[in-house]
């Protein structure tokens, strides 16, 4: 199985690409999709989209992850970040690929154990559970790959459950 995992905003957007075979699981690929700020919003999403309809058709994942949009402070970004899943989730609907959402609480308590766990504990984690040499960088890298992870361990719990029933 392929998993995407997406990190969305309007300035940087992290993506993180694994392969998940039973419990092995292997990076394919992460980085980010930036947009300059001096362009304007429509032209960020457009870029955004290309490039995330790129990755999509370059990977042909069996499913794409993104954590579910909380923000209870800040409306403007909360906005923009809607609006970059919803670039995001075109391209997906287009491909006809599954799409899947995580809290951020599943997200920590998957990856770390623990759902209060710190960005650097996350960061720690995803470099140890998925045998990097050095954390990935930049943070929103991180933070797709650490929500591809929350899948990959959510879709193996599921499988062991089905299998005991």
């Amino acid at each position: 199985m392929v998993i995407v995992g997406f990190d969305p905003g309007t300035a940087i957007t992290g993506f993180g690409v694994l392969q998940q075979e039973g419990q092995q699981l292997r990076v394919l690929h992460f980085g980010c999709i930036t947009t300059p700020a001096n362009l304007g919003a429509p032209r960020r999403l457009q870029r955004i989209y290309e490039e995330a309809c790129r990755l999509l058709d370059e990977y042909a994942p069996d499913v794409v992850v993104t954590e579910r949009l909380f923000f209870n402070r800040n409306e403007t970004t909360a906005l923009s970040v809607g609006r970059t899943i919803g670039v995001i989730l075109l391209a997906v609907a287009q491909r006809g690929i599954q799409w899947v959402e995580y809290t951020p609480l599943q997200v920590k308590t998957a990856v770390v154990g623990y759902g209060g766990a710190e960005k650097k504990q996350i960061q720690y984690m995803v470099t140890k559970l998925l045998a990097l040499s050095e954390p990935p960088k930049p943070d929103d890298a991180a933070d797709a790959l650490a929500v591809a992870l929350c899948h990959a361990h959510s879709a193996w719990a599921n499988t062991l459950e089905k299998r005991g029933r």
